[in-house]
């Protein structure tokens, strides 16, 4: 007994079609009447927008099928079709490589943002509004630092990164003292799960609908 696996089969250029679609569009080639195969070929289209509905949000969604059909068909279909053919040549073109950013991070647990902010805080003029960018730098290297090496870190070392990163032109504001290793990395407080989670005039109302019964069974007896 023999199987028949997809393996075995002739790759699907549209996968999204299904093999029926691609069986059906092979059987069409094999049609000699023009005009028969033509009909055939505008019926596998509409079946094909039924398949992709999607693509009735793209503009000129019924080109796109007409393309999709010649792409199916390995560009070897004789039909009238309204649009013009695709070109093979671009679809069968490699993409260009994405460039990537290939300068060398001497601090990789930092990443990037950290050394542009360092930059911008060294470049800003003696203040509090500096003060206060140089602390939160500080707070963040440590997390930094604490997510890419799970132990314990001295905070002289991530003053020490940061005089380096800078080139010792940003020093530690006075009577500053980083936060501990707990308090940066404790999980978000969850709210408090009270008997009733409504707005005040939600409660209010409900308690207000509970008097109102009270009186009218009373007032029914």
């Amino acid at each position: 007994m023999s199987f028949d696996y997809n393996t075995q089969r002739k790759r699907m250029s549209l996968p999204e079609y299904g093999r029926n679609v691609q069986k059906m569009i092979e059987h069409i080639k094999t049609i000699k009447d023009p005009e028969e195969r033509n009909q055939a070929a505008r019926t596998i289209i509409q079946i094909m927008g039924n398949l992709n509905p999607n693509l009735k949000e793209v503009t000129d969604f019924k080109h796109k099928l007409w393309d999709h059909l010649m792409i199916i068909a390995d560009f070897n279909l004789d039909v009238d079709s309204p649009y013009p053919g695709p070109d093979r040549t671009k679809l069968d073109a490699k993409p260009n490589k994405v460039p990537y950013h290939n300068g060398d991070i001497k601090y990789a647990h930092y990443g990037q943002i950290v050394p542009a902010l360092i930059e911008a805080a060294s470049n800003m003029e003696d203040g509090d509004e500096k003060s206060y960018l140089t602390t939160l730098i500080l707070n963040q290297m440590k997390k930094d630092y604490l997510t890419w090496n799970k132990a314990q870190v001295a905070d002289e070392i991530i003053i020490r990164d940061m005089m380096a990163i800078s080139g010792d032109r940003l020093k530690v504001p006075e009577n500053f003292r980083m936060p501990d290793v707990r308090d940066l990395l404790a999980p978000p407080k969850s709210k408090p799960q009270g008997r009733y989670q409504g707005r005040p005039q939600d409660k209010y109302k409900g308690q207000q609908n509970k008097m109102n019964k009270k009186k009218y069974k009373s007032s029914s007896y």
